[in-house]
């Protein structure tokens, strides 16, 4: 006696079909909702992502036919005058190679700092948890300000010296309270209890256990802090002063204004020389974006998977 067993090509009709069942059996009300979420998401989306590519296009399009509204979707005219333009500048390989600098040196201390704090404040057998945190959160509403912070760091030394860029902001505090939301809620219980029962320190804990199985959290902090020193614009306005050790945004302000400067008529030696018009400094104006961004879009994929995770932290308890 045979018996028959269930086929699996059947589940192979999960897909358009399944969905047109499914279609049939809704009423007129909830395909109407349907189609009026899929529209509003995909206004949402191109409303989102057509800046960055006009922005895109524009920096490799004829600026004639940018200033005319013939650019639209696809480039026109193509051409690399603006990135020929920048690149020709040798500051920005300079700025390039001080912001990667600051950018990995100074994540490393975030993540140095501030990992390891969430982690102790987050135990509920360490009592001064709370006194330290409220400490930490008085910092996140006030402060010295410009003049103080500028007066603390002259005599710390801090001034002129790629040092200004890392220590200041080894810790911030919002990444903190979300690693520790982390730590608190996410990690069970019964995984520290058992390995402190085997007789683990806290530091092997740290090390072996929580280190391992909190990837998501780690990854959305790095990239949070590598954001922030790669934007960081105002710290290399204000407290350096020697060329050498300006960041990439500043670099490319300062190439930015000269172009439009010399564009104007002003006359002189422009960061980028040669005589344009404005219509030139506006695709060095595209050129300049996509150049200061174009690292973190593409570091930001190989993290997508453990941010879409990780931001979610802390909204609930898991």
């Amino acid at each position: 006696m045979t018996t028959s067993t269930p086929s699996a090509t059947p589940t192979r009709s999960a897909g358009p079909a399944a969905a047109l069942r499914r279609m049939r059996h809704q009423s007129p009300g909830d395909l109407a909702f349907a189609a009026f979420v899929g529209v509003a998401l995909t206004a949402v989306v191109f409303a989102t992502l057509y800046p960055i590519w006009f922005v895109a296009i524009a920096s490799v399009s004829a600026p004639d036919l940018v200033q005319s509204g013939q650019v639209l979707l696809f480039p026109r005219g193509v051409n690399s005058f603006g990135y020929e333009q920048i690149f020709a500048d040798a500051r920005i390989w300079q700025g390039y190679r001080n912001t990667l600098t600051y950018a990995v040196v100074g994540t490393a201390i975030n993540m140095l700092v501030t990992i390891p704090a969430a982690y102790a404040l987050s135990r509920r057998e360490f009592r001064a948890r709370r006194v330290l945190i409220f400490f930490f959160a008085f910092t996140m509403f006030f402060n010295g300000g410009l003049i103080p912070n500028y007066l603390l760091y002259r005599d710390l030394g801090l001034l002129n010296t790629m040092w200004v860029f890392v220590l200041p902001t080894a810790l911030n505090v919002y990444n903190l309270i979300i690693a520790r939301a982390f730590f608190e809620h996410s990690l069970p219980e019964e995984l520290h209890e058992a390995a402190f029962i085997d007789g683990a320190s806290y530091f092997q804990v740290f090390t072996r256990m929580v280190i391992p199985l909190s990837k998501p959290i780690l990854s959305v902090i790095l990239l949070y802090y590598l954001v922030a020193h790669w934007n960081d614009f105002f710290t290399g306005l204000v407290f350096i002063r020697d060329a050498d050790l300006q960041p990439l945004q500043v670099v490319l302000r300062d190439i930015l204004l000269s172009n439009n400067v010399f564009a104007g008529g002003a006359g002189g030696a422009g960061g980028t020389g040669g005589g344009y018009g404005q219509q030139f400094a506006d695709q060095i104006k595209y050129g300049v974006i996509i150049v200061s961004t174009l690292p973190v879009v593409v570091l930001y994929p190989f993290l997508q998977k453990y941010f879409e995770k990780g931001v979610l932290i802390g909204s609930v308890k898991g």
